[in-house]
C-alpha cells in the first residue's frame, strides 16, 4: 500500500484522538518542507476535521521562501517551547525524529513521520511514511490529496508545484515517472503569476556575496568541484553554492561547506541522478545521523564548536574533503587546482 493511502487510513481511524495536531518542519524550512506541512494542515482539517498548527525551528532565511509564505498565505509559525506541551501529537514532515535538522525533543514520541530521506534507523512513531525513492516529500502529500479527491485550492497547488520544482531542480533530478503525473495534475490549479515570481525572486546581498566566494574558493580535484565558504549568515547558502557549481563542465560531483553557529554545514550533489549522494556523505562523516538526503542530493552538519579556532575549522574542512575524495575513488594522479582564479 502506498504511503499516501496509509496516511489517509491512519487519519480516518485516529481523527478523534490526534486533534489538535502540531505539524513540525525541519529547521530553516525549504519549499518542499513548507509545502508538505501546508498540505498536511489542509488535508487533516478539510477532510477529517482535525485542528492543526504548522511550526518551524530556526528562521525562514531564503527570500523566496519568505515570499512563498507571504504570497500564498501559508499559516506557518515560529516554534515555541510551550507548543510541545500544548500539542501531545506531533507530525514531522520532510524530517525525522533522529535527524539533527529539527527542533523535535529527543524524549518525545512522534505521532506521524512523513519524509523522503533515508533514515539511519527506523523512526519511532505511530505512523511512519519514509519513501527514499520519492523525488520530494510533498509528492507524498500531493498524492494523498489527489487520492482523497479533495479540491485543492490555488494557493496549496502552487505551493506543492513549487516544492516539487525546487527539490528536483525544475524536474532535472526526477528519478521516477510518477512525479510527472502528480505535477501535471496540480499545475492547472496553480497561480502561475506567483509561481513565476517565486522562481525568479529578488535576491539579497548575502546571496551574491556567497556566489562570489563560491567562485573564488572553488577547487577541482578530478571530477569533484568543492568550495569552503567559511563563515556564513545563512546555512541555506551552502546548498545554493553546491547547486551552482555542479553544472561546471566535466564535473560529476560538487561539495560545499559553510560555518554557522559552531557547526560546519555540508552539501553534496551528483550529476547522475542514480548516484547515492546520501550514502557517500553518510560514509564520509563521523556521525551518520547528522546527514540526510536522497538520490543525487545530500546534506548535513557536523559540530566543530562555537569557540573553535581557525585551525580547528580548517582541519575539519580539509579532513572531510580528503575523506570524500577517497570515498569517491578519484584518481590519485590529479592535483587540486582553482579554476576561476587569475594567477
Amino acid at each position: 500500500m502506498s504511503g499516501a493511502k496509509r496516511l489517509l487510513q491512519f487519519l480516518s481511524k485516529n481523527k478523534k484522538t490526534i486533534s489538535p495536531l502540531l505539524i513540525l518542519t525541519h529547521d530553516y524550512p525549504d519549499p518542499d518542507s513548507i509545502a508538505s506541512a501546508y498540505a498536511l494542515h489542509y488535508l487533516v482539517k478539510s477532510h477529517y476535521g482535525i485542528n492543526s498548527k504548522i511550526v518551524y525551528g530556526g528562521i525562514i532565511s531564503r527570500i523566496e521562501n519568505r515570499y512563498m509564505v507571504k504570497w500564498l498565505k501559508i499559516p506557518l509559525r515560529r516554534l515555541k517551547t510551550v507548543d510541545f506541551r500544548r500539542y501531545p501529537h506531533v507530525a514531522l514532515v520532510d524530517t525525522q525524529p533522529d535527524f539533527d535538522n529539527n527542533s523535535f525533543p529527543k524524549d518525545m514520541r512522534a505521532t506521524i513521520v512523513i519524509d523522503q530521506h533515508s533514515p539511519a534507523t527506523k523512526p519511532a512513531a505511530n505512523l511512519v511514511i519514509v519513501e527514499p525513492k520519492r523525488d520530494a516529500t510533498c509528492e507524498i502529500l500531493s498524492q494523498a490529496l489527489l487520492s482523497a479527491k479533495i479540491d485543492v485550492p490555488s494557493t496549496l497547488a502552487t505551493a506543492l508545484v513549487y516544492g516539487i520544482l525546487s527539490d528536483t531542480l525544475n524536474l532535472y533530478r526526477v528519478r521516477r515517472r510518477e512525479i510527472f503525473q502528480t505535477y501535471l495534475s496540480l499545475l492547472p490549479y496553480c497561480n502561475m503569476e506567483i509561481l513565476i515570481q517565486l522562481q525568479n525572486p529578488p535576491r539579497m546581498k548575502n546571496f551574491y556575496m556567497a556566489l562570489g566566494q563560491g567562485i573564488q574558493y572553488a577547487a577541482i580535484y578530478d571530477r569533484l568541484i568543492s568550495c569552503h565558504l567559511g563563515f556564513i549568515d545563512d546555512p541555506v547558502l551552502v546548498a545554493h553554492i553546491a547547486d551552482f557549481l555542479l553544472p561546471y563542465k566535466g564535473m560529476s560531483w560538487s561539495f560545499c561547506t559553510g560555518r554557522y553557529k559552531g557547526k560546519l554545514y555540508l552539501s553534496l550533489r551528483a550529476v547522475n541522478a542514480n548516484d547515492l549522494a546520501y550514502t557517500i556523505l553518510h560514509d564520509v562523516v563521523i556521525d551518520p545521523s547528522s546527514t540526510g538526503g536522497h538520490g543525487s542530493i545530500a546534506g548535513g552538519s557536523i559540530e566543530v564548536g562555537k569557540n573553535a579556532s581557525e585551525r580547528a575549522w580548517k582541519k575539519a574542512e580539509r579532513a572531510l574533503t580528503q575523506r570524500l575524495i577517497k570515498r569517491l575513488h578519484l584518481s590519485s594522479g590529479n592535483k587540486l587546482y582553482f579554476p576561476f582564479r587569475r594567477y
